[in-house]
């Protein structure tokens, strides 16, 4: 009995060792992250991105279609221009462009009218860094930590939990076989709305230049749910300044 014993504690012990083995940390599971988007290398030669797509906007009206371009470019400038046609809800078009320069951040609206970006969506605008926020993330005072594994669509995901400075906690599903991004949630405090928590569903990965980028987006939230196809990726493309600036004029 005493050798039986001794055996199954030796038993326990190598198995409790080969579970220690295989458990990972944030780093180790933010390293296979970025060698599944293309590796480190692939991602530092794009200095910026030019995303051209539709856009599906559910309402309780029915489905309103419309198109969505965003334009990425180093450190963390960032414009998105979305255009939505109105007409079966008995209105025209909405046309929203959004633009941080790297400090400010403004939005031209033809629905709500322009306005600076503030608070807590201008520093959201901010931890937005191309091509990628963990590439660096320690440089800039955030945490990321690694919880417990959590089913998306049936799947094992590994979790990733970012804590920036300043700014939304975002929760970063990873397929835990392929490691790519299949959600984000996070808490935004929007204006005239409050905080409100949004989902983004990534799928159908493409390589473009040595990058794997999702081609299908889905975000939902308790306020507007939305499903962005993208048609077309260009990369490392001279982009003007000023159209991530405020317009002089407004």
């Amino acid at each position: 009995m005493k050798i039986v014993a001794r055996r199954l504690f030796v038993a326990a012990m190598i198995l409790g060792c080969a579970r220690l083995a295989s458990a990972q940390t944030a780093d180790e599971v933010i390293e296979k992250y970025l060698a599944a988007l293309g590796g480190r290398a692939a991602l530092a030669k794009l200095t910026s991105r030019s995303m051209v797509g539709t856009m599906t906007l559910t309402t309780p009206g029915g489905d309103v279609p419309g198109t969505i371009e965003i334009l990425n470019q180093q450190p963390n400038k960032v414009r998105t221009l979305m255009k939505l046609d109105l007409s079966s809800l008995g209105a025209g078009q909405l046309v929203v462009d959004q633009r941080f320069d790297g400090t400010s951040g403004y939005a031209l609206d033809s629905m709500r009218g322009n306005r600076d970006i503030t608070g807590n969506q201008l520093e959201n605008m901010k931890n937005t860094v191309f091509p990628n926020p963990l590439m660096s993330y320690k440089e800039r005072g955030t945490t990321v930590e690694l919880g417990p594994k959590e089913k998306v669509n049936g799947r094992d995901a590994y979790v990733l939990i970012v804590k920036p400075k300043s700014g939304s906690i975002a929760r970063q599903f990873l397929d835990a076989e392929s490691y790519l991004p299949v959600r984000l949630m996070l808490k935004v405090d929007l204006p005239e709305v409050g905080e409100v928590e949004q989902t983004s569903e990534f799928s159908d990965y493409r390589e473009v230049d040595g990058v794997k980028i999702p081609f299908r987006v889905q975000v939902t939230s308790s306020i507007q749910s939305f499903t962005i196809s993208v048609t077309k990726v260009e990369q490392n493309l001279k982009i003007d300044d000023t159209l991530f600036s405020k317009p002089a004029s407004k």
